[in-house]
């Protein structure tokens, strides 16, 4: 097999980068950009909370009727790193799904019955998800009332975990089993509540990448990471840690730049204000990285 060494390669989170946290739609510019990414073969992997489902429906299915390149491959790691795919001009790849990285069924079907029966107005239950159990904010519902409600569910999801035995953890809080272990994780965003296994990450899907483009015979010469919060630096961190060259790229930089033995870069970097954030900012780094490249 030929070794392929581009330039760089692409790890992107997909809220806030890509798609828009207000919308939760990706625009056709960064679409086009994407595209025009790839065909200067660029590795383009999205490295995502999200499901397969919002992956086709968002990113595989657009970039397809813009016409993705002859030849090549876009690689989607979904839920932290428990499902992945992958697709070509011609369609979807099958779907992996690391069962032993699932949310037990009963539990998600706990989940599911109390948001029906107490979260409805707030939020709905995600039934696109294969390993991790999720409920995001409804569109129309005002940011500050759902986080208000978010917490609320965090609680009650907490207790849920209690009761199926399951131990825990939700930021600072611990709630081991009664074997001692804390195997999972409720892990809240500022449009969902993730509720999964604490083996899942940005730094899983970060090594599942580079598997996936060694796979093909590709080891790019550098990596930008793209997140709009703390946990995203986590697949720049698994990068470093393996001896790859990184800078990652915080398009939300408000929750704070943390310090980092690698180049961080926010959109001030490009001369560009402070009010230019989460898709705003991912399109303008796309295009950035597009106008190097024509250097």
């Amino acid at each position: 097999m030929t070794l392929l060494q581009p330039p760089l390669a692409l790890l992107l989170d997909v809220d806030g980068p890509l798609a828009s946290p207000v919308t939760r739609q990706v625009t056709p510019g960064i679409i086009a950009d994407l595209i025009d990414l790839v065909r200067r073969n660029i590795p383009v992997v999205f490295n995502t909370g999200r499901s397969d489902a919002f992956i086709t429906e968002q990113l595989m299915r657009p970039m397809l009727e813009a016409g993705l390149p002859d030849g090549s491959v876009v690689h989607a790691i979904c839920e932290k790193g428990a499902v992945w795919f992958s697709f070509t001009p011609s369609g979807p790849g099958p779907i992996h799904v690391d069962r032993e990285l699932a949310m037990p069924t009963a539990f998600g079907d706990d989940i599911r019955e109390l948001v029906a029966r107490s979260y409805a107005d707030h939020m709905f239950f995600d039934e696109t998800k294969r390993a991790m159990v999720s409920v995001e904010q409804h569109i129309e519902v005002e940011s500050g009332s759902y986080l208000a409600e978010q917490v609320k569910f965090d609680d009650d999801a907490l207790a849920l975990l209690a009761t199926h035995d399951l131990g825990a953890t939700r930021l600072e809080h611990r709630a081991p089993a009664s074997s001692g272990s804390v195997d999972y994780r409720v892990d809240p965003s500022i449009i969902s509540t993730d509720i999964e296994s604490v083996r899942l990450g940005k730094d899983l899907g970060a090594s599942r990448a580079v598997e996936l483009l060694a796979a093909q015979g590709i080891v790019p010469q550098s990596w930008r990471t793209v997140g709009d919060s703390r946990t995203d630096y986590a697949m720049a961190d698994w990068l470093h840690h393996h001896d790859h060259h990184v800078i990652h790229v915080d398009v939300r930089p408000a929750d704070g730049v943390p310090s980092k033995p690698y180049t961080i870069q926010t959109a001030a970097d490009l001369n560009l204000g402070e009010e230019v954030v989460n898709d705003f900012s991912g399109a303008a780094f796309l295009q950035h990285w597009l106008d190097e490249l024509a250097r």
